[in-house]
């Protein structure tokens, strides 16, 4: 003999993500299944950007700048590769309900105006360093450019910034100048460098 419970069934909860959500047929068919997994757009620009660098680095000349095994083409392959990698996982991602979180976490107001004055700054900036560099070659206009940004970002270390900036940017001419050989202008410290 057995005994039925005559309590009524309560509410069940939901068990996972199939259950929480509504069927796209019944929410308007593809463009509500489009409007729930619309991160597969930046899956596409991922794509693209990784197909674009890739096509790129295919048809780059590189018989005058090649010194050794890592040349031209690699860093363009790399990105690309990248590109086409983090494009392919977070499609799985999204594909398996992935979402992303709403900038909660982000210690930014939303109702203050822009900062236009460092917006400003910062261009005034590239745009001088772009000009400058030249006729006063990339040291110079490199270091310009270090202190300039750091200046525009709210730096106020007169002493130390222009000497960060220089030896940033003498680092940097270093690097591509001698060891990548991307030939950078020197300007008027082509004789001393």
């Amino acid at each position: 003999m057995t005994t039925e419970s005559t309590e009524p069934a309560g509410p069940t909860e939901p068990t996972g993500p199939a259950e929480t959500a509504e069927p796209a047929a019944a929410g308007g068919g593809a463009r509500a299944w489009l409007r729930e997994h619309s991160e597969l757009g930046v899956c596409v620009l991922l794509f693209a950007l990784g197909a674009l660098v890739l096509t790129d680095a295919l048809t780059m000349n590189v018989d005058i700048a090649q010194r050794g095994p890592i040349g031209p083409r690699t860093v363009p392959f790399v990105v690309g590769a990248g590109l086409l990698l983090v494009g392919a996982l977070l499609a799985v991602d999204v594909l398996r309900g992935g979402r992303g979180e709403a900038e909660g976490g982000e210690d930014v107001d939303l109702d203050e105006p822009a900062d236009w004055r460092t917006v400003l700054l910062l261009t005034g900036v590239f745009l001088g360093a772009a000009v400058l560099i030249g006729p006063l070659g990339f040291p110079i206009a490199g270091a310009l450019l270090f202190w300039g940004s750091a200046y525009a970002l709210g730096s106020r270390h007169y002493d130390r910034d222009p000497l960060i900036a220089a030896g940033l940017s003498l680092f940097t001419y270093f690097v591509f100048d001698n060891l990548l050989g991307v030939p950078l202008p020197g300007g008027p410290l082509m004789g001393v460098l």
